[in-house]
């Protein structure tokens, strides 16, 4: 069964939000959000996608997409960050909605993991250097936005009661 219109509504302006924010995150924080070793803070919005689902994973995509054309490194960051959110968050997603003992901590592992290795290999290469520099820089950013600043974030939405 198809959502409702309400639903929908509701799905596209969390996607629209979602979109926004990270877009601005990036834009905003630009000095730490780009170039070989960053810390993109607005990564930090994937970890929602384990609970808030579709909405989240095309708004993180969009954002992506829509903060890479500010960037400056072309088509390669626009496409390829937006398909690493896009990946990252759906297999998230997957694995958060098996609701196992950890299940959210192997959620946002594989978000970073995923991430780290799509980022890291293209920005090794328009950077000129060694892959295990362009993985490990975007590896420790991830770590500190999506499973330090994200968990967080889920967190505090869960007990606040809103979600899961």
């Amino acid at each position: 069964m198809l959502p409702g219109p309400k639903s929908r509504v509701k799905a596209v302006a969390l996607t629209a939000m979602t979109a926004a924010a990270y877009t601005v995150g990036v834009v905003a924080l630009a000095p730490i959000s780009f170039y070989i070793y960053q810390v993109r803070v607005a990564d930090a919005l994937l970890a929602l996608s384990t609970i808030l689902g579709l909405p989240v994973i095309a708004g993180t995509a969009i954002g992506c997409a829509l903060a890479n054309l500010y960037g400056g490194y072309g088509i390669v960051d626009i496409v390829g960050g937006s398909l690493a959110n896009l990946i990252a968050t759906t297999v998230g997603f997957l694995i958060a909605k098996r609701r196992f003992r950890g299940s959210l901590i192997v959620a946002l592992l594989a978000e970073t993991l995923i991430v780290s290795i799509i980022v890291g290999g293209y920005l090794a290469v328009l950077f000129n250097v060694p892959l295990e520099v362009g993985f490990l820089s975007i590896l420790v950013g991830s770590l500190i936005s999506i499973n330090l600043l994200g968990y967080g974030l889920v967190k505090v939405l869960k007990r606040l009661g809103h979600y899961g």
